[in-house]
């Protein structure tokens, strides 16, 4: 059972309240409910813990996803609760690829097939890429989900529990924020056929909708106003919408002290749903509004 095919939203979702069926056992939220006593030394809480991260890893089961009908944000938090008992429940053991040495609760991920993944690649266990994605040397935490057909380029970071979508590019230096606790918080997601540029940051359960673009060293949070520039009307915060450019810029606040720029995202441009823009044609269009490619 996927829980792709699941609807509905999770208790503390920010993006809406409601109930979500996991497939995951519900012995997970047992052993949640008495954390505090569980050590390395409990082997059959260990077992069950390691079985369900195993979905996880497998790609079995997801941390969150784009609801199908509504598009809201589904966090599974039995699958959160899965992870955070895993550091409680594993012992620390030291490992080897190569030269290289560890020392470590979490291993890396032996589910790599059909995953172009480059020297320097990293992918924890409970992380799952899937095939015909690339990953050049890279992190991706554990709870994480890669779709096929994404990009992690050189020095990306892919958070804990962060979801990228398929077709996706994050660019040279992105980091994709990591939000593993409270189980109930929403994680990034970066939808189907994004492009991330480089040295952005996406952080803090902030969304970036199918097709978006953004520029350079754009910061985007769950907080960060986002604003069209044609029309000056603020847009929901926190996310990018899709099929459109985005750059970061500031807006003016008054403060006792006087008026500063703070940080926010601008809505450039307007894209056909299904346009592959290239860097050429965003350079038009950083062009066309006097910033710099």
């Amino acid at each position: 059972m996927s829980a792709m095919g699941l609807a509905g939203r999770s208790p503390g979702n920010q993006r809406g309240a409601g109930a979500v069926a996991s497939p995951l056992p519900i012995g997970i939220d047992d052993l949640w409910e008495r954390r505090a006593d569980l050590g390395p030394r409990d082997i059959k809480a260990q077992d069950l813990v390691v079985a369900a991260v195993d979905m996880i890893d497998a790609g079995e089961c997801r941390v969150a996803w784009p609801d199908a009908e509504t598009g809201a944000v589904v966090v599974d938090e039995r699958a959160k609760r899965a992870i955070l008992l895993a550091f409680r429940l594993l012992p620390m053991v030291q490992s080897q690829v190569g030269d290289f040495r560890y020392h470590d609760r979490v291993p890396l991920t032996a589910r790599l097939a059909g995953v172009r993944t480059v020297p320097g690649s990293i992918v924890r266990w409970g992380a799952y890429v899937a095939p015909g994605a690339v990953l050049m040397p890279s992190f991706v935490n554990i709870g994480a989900y890669v779709a096929a057909g994404t990009m992690v380029d050189t020095w990306a970071t892919v958070g804990s529990c962060a979801q990228i979508g398929k077709n996706v590019h994050l660019a040279g230096g992105v980091g994709i924020g990591g939000v593993l606790e409270p189980p109930s918080a929403v994680p990034v997601l970066v939808d189907d056929e994004a492009f991330i540029g480089s040295r952005c940051m996406v952080v803090d359960g902030a969304r970036v909708r199918s097709g978006a673009v953004l520029g350079a060293g754009t910061i985007l949070t769950r907080t960060t106003h986002v604003i069209d520039v044609e029309t000056g009307i603020e847009l929901p915060p926190g996310e990018a919408p899709a099929w459109s450019v985005c750059v970061g810029g500031t807006r003016t606040r008054k403060f006792a002290g006087g008026e500063f720029g703070m940080p926010c995202v601008l809505v450039l441009r307007r894209l056909a749903a299904g346009t592959a823009l290239d860097k050429a044609g965003l350079n038009d269009i950083l062009r066309d509004h006097g910033v710099a490619g």
